[in-house]
Formats: structure tokens, sequence, C-alpha cells
């Protein structure tokens, strides 16, 4: 079963994503982008599901860090934020990410992500 690391501050957020994806992927929580790092390199999930908008570390940062460590670089980054500026996108990307959703998640668009990320 293929494991996605959460990292997401708000609880209702993180329950939202756990009652979607539970039934087919291992889950992993973080609640900072800190957190979310440590997690990734203990973990090394096959895809990180990251809020740009996180104590201790941002979302922005956590990007950057993670695509820069050589040992983490190749694990798919999907960026989450209730920001949906002009824009945005283009800065996650530009952090890091592989993919960014804004909240509220569209399901079919998520899962369609995941499916493109996580295909062997």
């Amino acid at each position: 079963m293929k494991r996605i690391l959460i990292v997401e501050d708000v609880e209702l957020n993180v329950e939202l994503l756990v009652q979607l994806l539970e039934a087919d992927y291992e889950l992993l929580v973080a609640r900072d982008g800190a957190a979310g790092l440590e997690a990734a390199r203990r973990e090394r999930p096959d895809l990180i599901l990251m809020d740009m908008s996180l104590p201790v570390m941002d979302g922005w940062q956590a990007a950057s860090t993670l695509k820069a460590d050589a040992q983490l670089q190749r694990i798919p980054l999907i960026g989450l934020s209730a920001h949906a500026m002009s824009g945005d996108r283009e800065k996650a990307l530009e952090a890091g990410c592989d993919e960014y959703l804004t909240k509220p998640l569209d399901e079919d668009d998520l899962f369609a992500k995941l499916d493109a990320l996580l295909r062997e």
C-alpha cells in the first residue's frame, strides 16, 4: 500500500483528508513544516500532501528544503492552500511542489493528481 504524508495543522482538514484517503493509502500526519521534513526523512513516504500555511516552518520553505535534499527530492509533493490568487500556483511550483491544489479540495482533482504522481 502506498504511503502518503499529510502535513497539515488544521484538524478539520486532516480529518477530511483521512476520510478521503484512508481506504486506499497508509497515512502519516505531521502538524508543521519542520515535523513534516523530519517525517519525510524518517518514513520516506511515496507522496506528500503539504499545506503551504504551516507553523514553525511554512510549506514554501519546507517544499524548498525537501526538494534540495538529494535523498528526498524525488518524493512527489502536492501543495495545498486556501490561496487561489493569481501566481500562487506558480509560486508553489517554483518552491518545489509537483502539483498544487486549492482548498476546498475538489476530490476528483485530488485523486487524479494522486493517480498521476503515484503511477509506477
